[in-house]
């Protein structure tokens, strides 16, 4: 069904004296625009269901399962530690 909109804006210009390359031309920046624009409407639409996903990671992290932070270096001299014992 959109691409009866497609050619008839296509038709329409051709009719009202645009030429052929205008008319192209006129096409594709139309697409570009309504491939941005959907791209924009659909970051908004899933834009809370991110950010809730986000929350639910933070609580997650500090209130129900608080894990202890261990730098890299540390981990690294632990194990170092660990192999020594054995």
């Amino acid at each position: 069904m959109d691409i009866l909109f497609v050619i008839g804006f296509f038709l329409t210009l051709l009719l009202t004296g645009i030429s052929l390359l205008g008319a192209i031309a006129a096409l594709v920046v139309a697409t570009l625009l309504m491939l941005v624009g959907g791209l924009f409407i659909t970051v908004l639409k899933v834009l809370p269901w991110l950010l809730l996903a986000v929350a639910a990671v933070w609580v997650y992290r500090t209130g129900i399962n608080p894990t202890r932070r261990v730098s890299a270096r540390r981990r690294k001299s632990q194990q170092r530690v660990r192999r020594s014992w054995h």
